[in-house]
């Protein structure tokens, strides 16, 4: 177990390593597809040593090659959440067939986040490629029952929806398309307790960003981070949250 679990950390950081490409290129329009890595600053063409996931970032210290410009810190830190996420997935679920479902499940969350955090939008194009992943792997899979799928699908994408109506864009659609595929993956119930973790992790966020003006009244707070925490909690952990409230709460 512990070797297989080290396999799918190292997993972990080389797919980080690439969400790394889909988190600097979609929202530039770029593909993700084809085309050498390059240096932001000085768009020299990376080499292969340039590219080992954390051990490269450490190894320069943090800075270009070629042109000496600082890499961001969120390479290393995609690169290492993957990896965990990656592992604590497989330690989770193990060796069946689900465990692919929720790996891309996890990739698509993270590139999400990040995108959010650094552009305020979520794109389509990895919307898509969520929802067709999880109507792909989810009928291979076959753990969570279709009308299971649908209902959880609808309840995330239906309670922020009504957010975005009702707050007059409070709240960007691109956070409801990601519920929707969230909720597909994970079916219900457990979509419906990703949403709640969301929007209290959420609000505790906001609430301390307030506190200390970090953040004005009217400033905007990228929501795809806390639907993505709130989506792998679920995932990782749901099952066992869902006991624990109906032995405390309903006998």
């Amino acid at each position: 177990m512990f070797f297989m679990v080290g396999f799918f950390f190292l997993l972990g950081l080389f797919t980080g390593s690439f969400l790394n490409v889909v988190i600097y290129r979609l929202p530039r329009g770029e593909t993700v597809v084809w085309g050498r890595s390059r240096c932001p600053a000085c768009e020299h063409v990376l080499a292969w040593c340039d590219l080992v996931p954390v051990a490269s970032y450490l190894a320069l210290r943090g800075r270009c090659r070629y042109c000496g410009a600082r890499i961001s810190p969120r390479y290393p830190v995609v690169e290492l959440l993957t990896g965990a996420v990656f592992a604590a997935l497989f330690y989770r679920y193990g060796p069946v067939p689900a465990l692919v479902k929720y790996l891309f499940l996890g990739a698509v969350l993270i590139a999400a986040a990040f995108i959010d955090l650094e552009h305020y939008l979520i794109p389509d194009r990895l919307v898509l490629a969520g929802f067709a992943a999880a109507i792909v792997l989810g009928f291979a899979a076959r753990d969570v029952g279709v009308w299971s799928s649908l209902a959880g699908s609808a309840a995330g994408a239906g309670f922020l929806f009504a957010i975005v109506v009702f707050s007059k864009g409070g709240m960007g659609c691109g956070d409801v398309k990601l519920a929707a595929v969230a909720g597909l993956f994970i079916g219900w119930p457990l979509a419906a307790l990703a949403l709640f973790l969301a929007v209290i992790t959420g609000g505790l966020v906001a609430a301390v960003l307030l506190l200390f003006r970090l953040k004005g009244p009217k400033d905007a707070i990228p929501f795809g981070p806390f639907i993505a925490a709130g989506t792998l909690a679920a995932a990782l952990w749901g099952s066992h949250i869902i006991d624990w409230y109906k032995q405390v709460f309903l006998f």
